[in-house]
């Protein structure tokens, strides 16, 4: 398919604008190899004990810590993945001045690695983590390196700082999405299929007429320009 036509509208789109935000979801990532959750080789396909909605949910995570934690382990923490294309377009329009914040159902930190400095991660980062008891802050590798339940020195559980199924979204980090949303003048959605709530009923605050929906497949939203492809092979053609 020929997506010169949209690409160049986008260009022009962008050029229009002076404070963009990027709403982006796991498609921004699979392009660094790290799997959607939902897509046909997502892990929503894969065969476990249990299926991973439960194992991501608070109820498993405190019944069942160990299994949790072996999943964990094993399929959310992808740290040898690089920025890519996306991350890295999404960070040269912020140094740019046109783009004043990304909001991103990802936890993977690949937007801030690629240099974005105003980023609402609405579900939390596997980069960060706290001990339950004495709040301590450690780094992934607390995590990483456990052979079970990793445990603070205080004896403490290690929980990784992101929202499981069950859980609400940070108060803060929704009302300051909301605002810069709300703010927008363009907002570009990439390499999302919205279908988790409540994060993607935050395009909602958006209120101007640049909507830019890029994704591979259709996400069902009224929106000004629809652009069927990889979010990343998409910006990477834009001239900032």
């Amino acid at each position: 398919m020929n997506l010169q036509p949209q690409v160049q509208a986008l260009q022009e789109m962008i050029d229009r604008s002076h404070h963009i935000v990027a709403f982006t979801g796991a498609g921004c990532s699979t392009e660094s190899g790290i799997p959607d959750f939902r897509s046909v080789d997502g892990l929503y396909h894969q065969k476990y004990d249990y299926p991973p909605e439960v194992m991501l949910s608070h109820t498993f995570y405190e019944k069942h810590p160990a299994e949790f934690f072996r999943f964990y382990r094993d399929k959310l923490l992808h740290l040898d993945a690089e920025p890519n294309a996306a991350h890295r377009k999404l960070a040269e329009l912020e140094q740019a001045g046109k783009l004043d914040a990304v909001v991103t159902q990802n936890i993977d930190g690949l937007h801030q690695r690629a240099g974005s400095r105003v980023v609402y991660e609405l579900h939390g980062s596997v980069l960060r983590n706290f001990c339950e008891r004495c709040k301590k802050a450690y780094p992934v590798e607390a995590v990483l390196d456990s052979t079970d339940v990793p445990r603070c020195g205080c004896g403490g559980r290690i929980k990784p700082d992101v929202v499981l199924y069950e859980e609400g979204l940070d108060s803060d980090t929704v009302s300051g999405a909301i605002q810069t949303i709300s703010r927008a003048d363009m907002l570009i959605v990439g390499g999302t299929s919205l279908v988790v709530y409540p994060a993607a009923g935050l395009i909602q605050y958006y209120t101007g007429n640049r909507l830019v929906v890029i994704n591979k497949t259709d996400v069902g939203v009224g929106a000004d320009l629809v652009i069927n492809g990889a979010i990343g092979e998409v910006l990477s053609q834009i001239q900032v």
